[in-house]
C-alpha cells in the first residue's frame, strides 16, 4: 500500500447541488493545493482553519472556495488533509480534481482514505467497517449499532479477550524453552477458567449476530395467502402510497413486489408475493413457486385469510406456517364482514383482524410485528455483532478455544496448547486487523465509496 503519495475524491455525492466537498490526504496535500490557491498561503495556516480564496488556473478563475486544512497527526486519516469546498456544479468539480492530479495528486480509490487511517493507527478494522456501516445506516437502530462499534465498543471487548489470551500463550512459550526441566508457568486450573470466561463472551458476541443482521439488513416479511384476500392492499396501506396494483380479478399479482418501512427504528422489508392457489396460468404458477421459496427465506411471515374462508381451511395454514418453523401472524382481512361467530372461532386460532381497504388495524399490526420477531426494546448500547465475516471469526475462536480445553483435560504437550491458543489469538486479530492480507483489505475497502 503506498501512502507516499497524495490522494484526492469527491466526498459529497455526485450530482448537481449547493456545494461539493473535494478531499486530499497525503504529505503534499496541503502543497498539491496551495499552488492553485489564490489568498493566503496555506502553508503558513494552523490546523483545523477555513480559508476563503479562488481557485486559479493559468490566471483563469475556476471557482470562489473555501479551504479547510487539517494538520498530520490531527486528521481523519491521520496525514495532512485539505476539504475543499466549491460550488456543486458538476463541471466545477472536474475542472478542480483534473487540476489537482495535473499538480501531483492522484485519484483515490473506493474506501482509501478509511484504509488510510486503519493503516496510520486511527482505528482498528472493525471501526472501519463500522464507517460504511454507518454511511448506510437507514434507521435509528442500525445507525446507534454502527455508531457504537465506530467509537470501540466491539473493538474494546476483543482487546480484553487478547490480552487475557496473549498472557497465558507466552507462559506456555516459556514452558517450551525449558521443556527439559519440565516446569509449568502457566497453571491450567486458571488457563481453564479464562477459557470459559471467554467462550460465555463469544456465545453472547455470536448469538448477537442474528438481532444486529436484522438491524442492520433489515426484517424480511413474506405477505402470503390466497389470492383476493388483500395482500397488495395491506402492503400499500402499509407503504401509505399505491404501490402494489389492486384488482377485484384473482392473481393479479403475479411476482413479489417489495418494498420497505421503518418501524420504531427497524427496517421491516415486506415482500407481496402471488397468491397460494392451484392454477394452470403458466405465469401465476411461476409466481406461487416463487411465493413458497420467500415464505423459507422470510424472517416473519404475514398469512392473510378472508371471511371467505372456512375455519377448517385457516386451521389448515396455520399447521402449515407452523411446519415451516418461521414465526408468523394470521392476519383476517375484511373484518367488517365477519360475523360474532366468525370472530370467536378465529380468535381460538390468535388471528388478528384488520381491514386493508379502510385502514383500520395497521397500527395494531406494526406493534404485532415488533412483538413477533422480539424487537420492541433493543438495546443497541450492547454490543451487536453485524458484520457476517466478524461472527464467522468469532466462531472460529470458539473452535480453537474448545480444543484448547480438550487439550487441558486429555492432557498433552505444552507445544500443542500453545498452537490452538494461538489459532484463537489469530482470528481475534482477523475481526480487528492485527492480522491481515491484502486481498482481505481489498476485499472490505472495495465496497466503499469512493471518498470515505
Amino acid at each position: 500500500m503506498q501512502l507516499a503519495d497524495t490522494i484526492v475524491a469527491l466526498s459529497t455525492p455526485p450530482g448537481s447541488g449547493a456545494i461539493g466537498v473535494i478531499r486530499l490526504s497525503g504529505p503534499d496535500a496541503i502543497a498539491v493545493v496551495n499552488r492553485v490557491f489564490s489568498g493566503k498561503n496555506l502553508l503558513e495556516q494552523a490546523s483545523h482553519t477555513l480559508h476563503f480564496g479562488r481557485i486559479v488556473e493559468d490566471g483563469a478563475i475556476i471557482d470562489e472556495v473555501v479551504a479547510g486544512l487539517y494538520i498530520a497527526p490531527r486528521s481523519y486519516t491521520k496525514e495532512n488533509v485539505v476539504e475543499i469546498s466549491c460550488h456543486g456544479s458538476n463541471y466545477i468539480i472536474q475542472q478542480i480534481i483534473s487540476l489537482l492530479i495535473r499538480q501531483g495528486a492522484r485519484a483515490a480509490k473506493p474506501g482509501e482514505f478509511t484504509l488510510r487511517a486503519f493503516l496510520n493507527g486511527a482505528f482498528d478494522l472493525s471501526q472501519a467497517e463500522a464507517v460504511a456501516d454507518l454511511i448506510a445506516s437507514n434507521s435509528k437502530a442500525s445507525h446507534d449499532v454502527a455508531m457504537q462499534q465506530m467509537r470501540g465498543g466491539f473493538a474494546g471487548e476483543l482487546k480484553q479477550l487478547r490480552e487475557q489470551l496473549i498472557h497465558f500463550a507466552s507462559m506456555i512459550e516459556l514452558e517450551l524453552d525449558f521443556s527439559e526441566e519440565d516446569v509449568e508457568f502457566a497453571n491450567r486450573g486458571q488457563l481453564r477458567e479464562l477459557v470459559m470466561q471467554i467462550m460465555k463472551v463469544l456465545h453472547r458476541l455470536i448469538a448477537s449476530f442474528e438481532l444486529g443482521n436484522v438491524i442492520k439488513n433489515g426484517v424480511p416479511v413474506v405477505i402470503a395467502g390466497k389470492p383476493n384476500v388483500g395482500k397488495s392492499t395491506l402492503l400499500n396501506a402499509l407503504l401509505n402510497e399505491e404501490r402494489a396494483i389492486v384488482s377485484e380479478i384473482a392473481g393479479t399479482t403475479r411476482d413479489t413486489i417489495e418494498d420497505e418501512i421503518n418501524i420504531n427504528g427497524i427496517i421491516f422489508r415486506f415482500m407481496d408475493t402471488a397468491g397460494i392457489r392451484s392454477t394452470v396460468d403458466v405465469i401465476e404458477a411461476k409466481g406461487v413457486e416463487r411465493t413458497l421459496e420467500k415464505m423459507k427465506q422470510a424472517r416473519l411471515i404475514i398469512y392473510m385469510a378472508d371471511n371467505t374462508q372456512t375455519l377448517a381451511e385457516m386451521e389448515e395454514q396455520v399447521n402449515d406456517m407452523a411446519r415451516l418453523h418461521i414465526p408468523y401472524l394470521l392476519l383476517i382481512n375484511k373484518a367488517e364482514l365477519l360475523t360474532p361467530q366468525q370472530r370467536d372461532e378465529l380468535a381460538k386460532l390468535n388471528a388478528q383482524f384488520i381491514s386493508a381497504k379502510q385502514k383500520e388495524g395497521i397500527d395494531e399490526l406494526k406493534s404485532s410485528l415488533l412483538d413477533a420477531v422480539n424487537l420492541h426494546h433493543i438495546n443497541t448500547s450492547e454490543t451487536l455483532v453485524t458484520n457476517l465475516r466478524h461472527v464467522e471469526a468469532l466462531r472460529q475462536t470458539e473452535n480453537s478455544l474448545q480444543r484448547v480445553l480438550q487439550n487441558i483435560d486429555n492432557p498433552v504437550t505444552s507445544d500443542f496448547l500453545a498452537m490452538d491458543i494461538k489459532q484463537a489469538l489469530h482470528y481475534l486479530g482477523e475481526i480487528t486487523g492485527t492480522v491481515t492480507t491484502d486481498d482481505l483489505l481489498d476485499n472490505i475497502f472495495s465496497k466503499f465509496c469512493i471518498g470515505k
